[in-house]
C-alpha cells in the first residue's frame, strides 16, 4: 500500500485543483480498501475515498484526514454464456477499460457509456448514465464495506435505490465504500435500441433503431471528444469534473419556452442544464483566463491552469444564480464537494 502525508490531490483530480490530504493512502486490493477504511474508522479519522478523481471539487486548504485511493484491480467471469455474462469487477479498475472489454467481448450495455472517465467503484454511486444508458440497467449487485456495522456487505441492484445521477451509495455518502461490481451484461453483437437522437443521427439511425455495439461505442467516443469529455492532457476544455450540473426536473408550468424537455412519470419534464446556462446569457467559453465554461460544452467547468477551487466556486455560483434568475430553476451540482460548499 502507497502511502504519504500532505500529498496534493490536484495530482489525482481531473480538474487538478485540491489541496493537501493529511495522510494518502494507495489501496491496491479490497482487502486493503476496507481495512484502511476501517482503521481509520476506529481512529477516529475523517475519511475520503476516492476513486479516478473524476467527480471531485476538493478545496484549496485539501483534507483534513486520510484520503484513501482504490487501485484495486481484476475481473472475474462469474458466468458467461451466448446469451449473457456474469461479470464482478474491482472497483479501481478504469471504467473505459470495461467498456472497450465488453465491446471486444461481445458484452452488451454498458456501450454508450465509452469515454467516462473514473473507475469501475465510482458509477454506481453517480449512477452513471450517457446517451439513453444508466449503468443500474446492468448492475446485479455491489461489494461494499459498511461503514456503519463496520462489516463487508454486498448489495443487490434492488437495494442499492438507483434514479437519475443518484443512488443509495450518494444519498448516505460515507456509509459505504464500494469494493466491487458485478455487473450482467447481454451477449452478441448488436446493442440496445438507439434512442438518444444526436447518438442516432450521428449513427444514421432513426430512433429506435439497433446496430453494432462496438458502433455505438465508437460514435459515443466521437462525440464526447467534441464536447471535450474525454481526458486529454494537452486539452483544458477536458480538465474538468464533466457535467457540473445535473439536468433539472421541473413543472410542466417551470419549464422555460423553447428548452428541451422529457416526460417523466411523475408528471413533471426534465430538461437540459447547458440549454439553460447558454439561454441565460452564459456562452462556451464564458469566464476568466483561469476558470471557464468548456468552449465546447457549457456544462463542464474548466481550469485554464493555474486556477483555485474558490475561482472554480465562483464561477459555478455565478452560473447557478443567472440560471435561476432567469428561469427560476436551480441548478444542483454533480460532483462531490470535498470540504467546500456552493
Amino acid at each position: 500500500m502507497l502511502t504519504s502525508t500532505h500529498e496534493p490531490l490536484a495530482r489525482w483530480t481531473t480538474l487538478r485543483l485540491g489541496g493537501p490530504a493529511t495522510r494518502f493512502l494507495q489501496a491496491e486490493s479490497r482487502a486493503e480498501l476496507y481495512d484502511a477504511v476501517a482503521v481509520a474508522d476506529a481512529n477516529a479519522e475523517p475519511v475520503l475515498v476516492m476513486g479516478g478523481g473524476s467527480n471531485l471539487v476538493v478545496a484549496d486548504a485539501g483534507f483534513p484526514g486520510t484520503v484513501i485511493r482504490a487501485a484495486s484491480q481484476g475481473l472475474s467471469m462469474d458466468a458467461v454464456s451466448d446469451t449473457s455474462a456474469t461479470v464482478t469487477v474491482e472497483a479501481g479498475e478504469d471504467w473505459d477499460r470495461l467498456v472497450t472489454r465488453a465491446a471486444a467481448e461481445g458484452w452488451m450495455g454498458i456501450e454508450a457509456l465509452a469515454g467516462i472517465p473514473g473507475t469501475v467503484g465510482a458509477v454506481p454511486i453517480q449512477n452513471v448514465g450517457a446517451y439513453g444508458q444508466e449503468v443500474s440497467d446492468t448492475i446485479l449487485r455491489v461489494h461494499t464495506f459498511d461503514r456503519v456495522r463496520q462489516v463487508p456487505c454486498t448489495l443487490a441492484a434492488h437495494e442499492c435505490g438507483f434514479g437519475y445521477r443518484s443512488s443509495v451509495f450518494k444519498r448516505s455518502p460515507g456509509r459505504y465504500v464500494v469494493g466491487a461490481v458485478t455487473f450482467r451484461l447481454q451477449g452478441g453483437s448488436v446493442g440496445a435500441p438507439v434512442r438518444y437522437g444526436e447518438l442516432a443521427r450521428r449513427l444514421g439511425l432513426a430512433p429506435g433503431e439497433a446496430t453494432l455495439a462496438r458502433d455505438v461505442r465508437t460514435a459515443v467516443l466521437e462525440l464526447r471528444r467534441s464536447k471535450g469529455m474525454v481526458l486529454a492532457e494537452a486539452d483544458h476544455d477536458t480538465w474538468s469534473a464533466g457535467s457540473f450540473f445535473t439536468n433539472p426536473f421541473v413543472e410542466p408550468a417551470q419549464l422555460p419556452a423553447g428548452a428541451p424537455s422529457y416526460p417523466q412519470p411523475d408528471g413533471r419534464m426534465k430538461t437540459v442544464a447547458g440549454w439553460l446556462i447558454e439561454h441565460a446569457g452564459l456562452p462556451k467559453g464564458y469566464g476568466t483566463s483561469r476558470v471557464r465554461l468548456s468552449s465546447k460544452h457549457p456544462l463542464a467547468l474548466t481550469n485554464r491552469g493555474g486556477a483555485t477551487t474558490v475561482e472554480l466556486l465562483a464561477l459555478a455560483t455565478e452560473v447557478r444564480e443567472r440560471v435561476e434568475g432567469a428561469f427560476g430553476i436551480r441548478l444542483e451540482p454533480e460532483p462531490t464537494l470535498v470540504n467546500c460548499s456552493l
